[in-house]
């Protein structure tokens, strides 16, 4: 008896096998590189964005409530702006028009720059401070008198207020090699409150 030898299988050699699994290693390690490399990048991207707004955010509540310093439709006495040092500023405003600041509201507002921990505060009155922004590097205000020279000490001759606001990644980017891996963003502002009479 003779036996039929089929070598006609429509199979793949194992050299083929071998040959397509090292182009299909190459092409998913090269997907893989990419992904990874997009990720990087969109986790930097986001980190800075996230920085912008926490400085452009600081940066609009402050100057909102610096433009209403020394609104005082009742008539009563009270320093609009009290500057303490270049990193903590007092504003009030008498909002509800009753002749007298109320502390714990909207009316006396306290801002501070809290150097240990890289933020900004915001206090009301008499309460506890409360974070306004995170991973704040430097915050700074310079007071102006009307005819432009800078003041430290006299709080009536305050008429502008120039805010400097420095914040930081939360996260050190490893591509990024100036300050320690932490990008900046520096916001600059100078606000004439109109309620400071000139």
């Amino acid at each position: 008896m003779k036996c039929s030898e089929n070598r006609n299988t429509g199979g793949f050699t194992l050299i083929e096998l071998l040959v397509s699994m090292g182009i299909g290693m190459v092409v998913l390690g090269a997907v893989t590189t990419t992904f990874m490399s997009q990720t990087k990048f969109y986790s930097a991207q986001e980190q800075v964005n996230e920085m912008e707004q926490n400085a452009r955010g600081a940066l609009d509540i402050i100057t909102r409530e610096l433009k209403m310093a020394g609104y005082n439709p009742g008539g009563a006495i009270f320093a609009g702006v009290t500057f303490y040092d270049t990193s903590q500023l007092q504003i009030k405003a008498d909002l509800n028009a009753v002749s007298d600041i109320q502390d714990n509201t909207n009316e006396n507002i306290t801002y501070a720059y809290d150097d240990s921990n890289f933020r900004i505060t915001r206090t009301l009155g008499g309460e506890t401070a409360q974070v306004l922004a995170d991973n704040i590097t430097a915050f700074t205000f310079t007071c102006y008198k009307a005819d432009g020279a800078t003041t430290t000490t006299t709080s009536s001759e305050i008429r502008q207020v120039k805010i400097d606001i420095t914040a930081r990644t939360a996260k050190p980017d490893p591509n990024y090699t100036a300050n320690g891996g932490y990008r900046t963003y520096q916001v600059i502002a100078t606000i004439t409150p109109l309620n400071l009479a000139f």
